[in-house]
């Protein structure tokens, strides 16, 4: 096997080179648009810059590595961003896979693309594979044009869906729930965290696991992948205090009516991953062992 993994600068592509690096017969390369953040840590993984927007260069590139399979993980991912900056979401989440699926396709490279719970309504949770999707936000309405190019694709596919992702990545920039409310709190600063949104939050350990499992298995269709346990934000910033043992009066207990967003938020989501527990042999670790992983 040799499997070419998208944005592997950001939280699931570093991941992915890591738990890839290690499996016995399994050939990994790096790509991302940007200079590769992963050479002081993992220097044996091979890395080809790659801008999947340029469906020249995708060609180039697949032609050069010929990968047996590609882990599709680059994507805009913050919703206000694309909510203001359309353009910019469609090139990076939409066209970025017509060039993917049209290359993979092409060459039946196995396609495993990265997929997100912002699809869906929000209006009940939590949902499995069979759930119709109505995004409420352009970020939704781009991944869910994505997923729709990969299902119409003549080659091998599966797309991963997930929700609300934590967890470590080196020289990253960017926080996420978990790490947020621990570096806020460790600094004395008061945050407000939403309690009427509801998610099944996701280690990224457990994702790359699910996304190996996808590959190993040339596993083909709609995996759910993802914690599971629901709860709200609100919920897991207070579990995330009595972890590290801080100050949890630092937390207020908000609405999603408090912030003026560009982007709505699906209020109720959250997934039923039987499917994957059943056909992909996907166990992930529970929130309190997440937090811990996180710790180090």
């Amino acid at each position: 096997m040799k499997i070419l993994v998208t944005g592997s600068n950001g939280l699931l592509g570093q991941q992915l080179v890591r738990l890839l690096s290690q499996q016995p017969g399994v050939a990994v390369v790096a790509t991302s648009r940007g200079a590769n953040k992963l050479a002081t840590i993992y220097p044996e993984a091979p890395f080809v810059r790659l801008d999947v927007t340029d469906a020249v260069q995708v060609q180039q590139v697949l032609a050069q590595e010929q990968p047996t399979h590609l882990i599709h993980t680059a994507a805009m991912t913050n919703a206000d961003e694309c909510e203001l900056s359309r353009e910019a979401c469609w090139q990076q989440n939409v066209t970025a896979v017509a060039n993917l699926v049209a290359a993979c396709a092409e060459r039946q490279v196995h396609l495993t693309h990265l997929s997100t719970d912002f699809v869906f309504s929000g209006k009940v949770g939590p949902l499995d594979e069979t759930a119709v999707p109505a995004p409420v936000n352009f970020y939704g309405e781009s991944k869910l044009a994505a997923e729709q190019l990969v299902q119409a694709s003549p080659g091998p596919w599966a797309i991963a869906r997930t929700v609300l992702v934590y967890g470590n990545a080196h020289d990253y920039g960017r926080t996420n729930l978990v790490t947020w409310v621990r570096d806020s709190l460790h600094a004395g600063k008061a945050i407000k965290v939403v309690d009427d949104q509801w998610r099944t939050p996701t280690l990224i350990d457990d994702l790359a696991w699910g996304c190996w499992l996808i590959a190993r298995q040339q596993a083909q269709g709609i995996y759910h992948l993802s914690g599971a346990e629901m709860m709200t934000p609100y919920a897991m910033a207070l579990r995330v205090a009595d972890f590290f043992q801080l100050d949890s009066t630092l937390i207020e207990r908000v609405n999603s009516s408090t912030f003026s967003q560009p982007a709505r938020r699906p209020l109720r989501t959250g997934f039923v991953i039987a499917k994957a527990q059943t056909e992909l042999g996907y166990e992930p670790r529970s929130f309190e062992q997440g937090i811990a992983l996180v710790a180090g």
